[in-house]
C-alpha cells in the first residue's frame, strides 16, 4: 500500500485526536483539529453512529500507525517481533515505536515531526555513534549518542524544531544537550513516558483475532 500523501489534519479529525503531524503548527491557531474537531467529509458531523468492537479496535490501530507514520505493512511487522519477545505484547510495541530513529529524532526536538524526521535521515542529517545511520527504522539503544552532522548544524527546519521544542519537551528517558547538537538515550522508554492516549490492548487484540 502507497504511504497517504493527503492533508494529515484529516487524519487528526478522523481519528478525533489531534496527532501532531505538522510539528509547531499544532500548537498554533491554526490547527485544522481546533477548528473543527469532527471527521471529515460529508457525513462528518453526523451523530449517533454506534461502533462494533471491530470498529473500536481499528480505529486504535489506525491512530497509532498514523501518529507514527508507518504503512500496514510496516505496523504489522513491529507488532508481530513485539509479540515473538518476553513481556507484554502492546507495551513491546510502544516500545519498539519509540526507539525508531525517525521517531527518536523527534522526540529529541531535532524536527518538527516524524515525518520530516523520516526524511531528514534518509538524507544523512544525523549520526548515532559518530557513524552514519540513514534508515528510519533503525531501533535506537541505551547508550548511543545521536548528533547533527556538522554540515547539518544551519539548516533552517532543523534550529527553528530546537526553538520550538520547549513546547512538548523532551521525555524523561532522553537527554537532550542543546548547545552541542547533540542528544543521548539513557534508557528505554517505559509505558509510563507514552502520554499519548493510546490503548495497545485493542491493538493487540485486533491482530489476535
Amino acid at each position: 500500500m502507497a504511504r497517504y500523501t493527503g492533508s494529515v489534519c484529516r487524519l487528526c479529525r478522523r481519528e478525533n485526536l489531534k496527532l501532531f503531524l505538522k510539528g509547531d503548527r499544532c500548537y498554533s491557531d491554526k490547527c485544522a483539529f481546533d477548528r473543527r474537531s469532527y471527521p471529515p467529509g460529508q457525513h462528518g458531523q453526523r451523530r449517533g453512529r454506534k461502533i462494533s468492537d471491530y470498529g473500536i479496535q481499528l480505529r486504535e490501530k489506525q491512530k497509532v500507525k498514523r501518529m507514527y507514520g508507518l504503512s500496514e505493512k510496516q505496523f504489522h511487522l513491529v507488532f508481530k517481533k513485539a509479540d515473538k519477545k518476553k513481556g507484554i505484547t502492546g507495551t513491546n510495541m510502544l516500545v519498539a515505536l519509540e526507539r525508531r530513529f525517525d521517531n527518536v529524532v523527534y522526540r529529541l526536538g531535532f524536527v518538527n515531526s516524524r515525518t520530516q524526521g523520516r526524511h531528514f535521515v534518509r538524507h544523512n542529517h544525523f549520526l548515532v555513534n559518530n557513524k552514519k545511520v540513514n534508515i528510519p527504522s533503525y531501533l535506537i539503544g541505551v547508550g548511543d549518542v545521536i548528533e547533527i552532522r556538522e554540515k547539518s548544524r544551519k539548516i533552517q527546519a532543523i534550529s527553528g524544531a530546537l526553538d520550538a521544542v520547549v513546547r512538548r519537551g523532551v521525555p524523561q528517558w532522553l537527554d537532550l544537550e542543546k548547545d552541542s547538537l547533540r542528544g543521548v538515550v539513557k534508557s528505554f522508554p517505559v509505558r509510563e513516558d507514552l502520554t499519548m492516549p493510546m490503548q495497545e490492548q485493542l491493538i493487540v487484540e485486533l491482530y489476535s483475532r
